[in-house]
C-alpha cells in the first residue's frame, strides 16, 4: 500500500487534483450512513456493499488501489490508533464492520488496479 501511495503521490503532485474538503465531507456522510445501518446489517448485505462501493470510489479519487492496498486500508483503520478512534467515533463497531465489508468488496468487486 505504501509503495502504491508513494507512486501515486509522485505522479500526481501530492494528489493536487483531489478536493480534500469534498472527500472528507463525502466520507463523513458515508460513515454516518454506515453507522445508521450497522446494528441491523451484515457486512455482505447488498445495501452495505453499495455503501462500500462508494467508499472505494471515494478512495479512487486519490489513486486506484490494488485489492491488496484496499485491504491494507482496512488494516490501517484497525491497527492505527488515531484512525481506529476516528472511525469508531461514528459507531463503536465501525472498524471491524467496515473492515469485513471492505474484505468482501475486495473479493467480489471490480475496478481495482492490477
Amino acid at each position: 500500500m505504501a509503495r502504491e501511495q508513494a507512486r501515486s503521490l509522485s505522479e500526481t503532485n501530492d494528489w493536487e487534483h483531489v478536493d480534500r474538503g469534498q472527500v472528507h465531507q463525502d466520507w463523513d456522510l458515508l460513515y454516518k450512513e454506515i453507522a445508521a445501518r450497522l446494528d441491523d446489517s451484515r457486512p455482505g448485505d447488498p445495501h452495505i456493499q453499495d455503501l462500500v462501493r462508494r467508499h472505494f470510489e471515494i478512495a479512487c479519487r486519490f489513486y486506484t488501489p490494488t485489492k491488496e492496498a484496499y485491504l491494507g486500508m482496512a488494516l490501517l483503520y484497525a491497527e492505527d490508533a488515531p484512525m481506529r478512534e476516528f472511525h469508531n467515533s461514528y459507531h463503536p463497531g465501525m472498524v471491524e464492520f467496515l473492515g469485513e465489508a471492505m474484505k468482501i468488496h475486495a473479493e467480489q468487486g471490480t475496478g481495482f488496479s492490477s
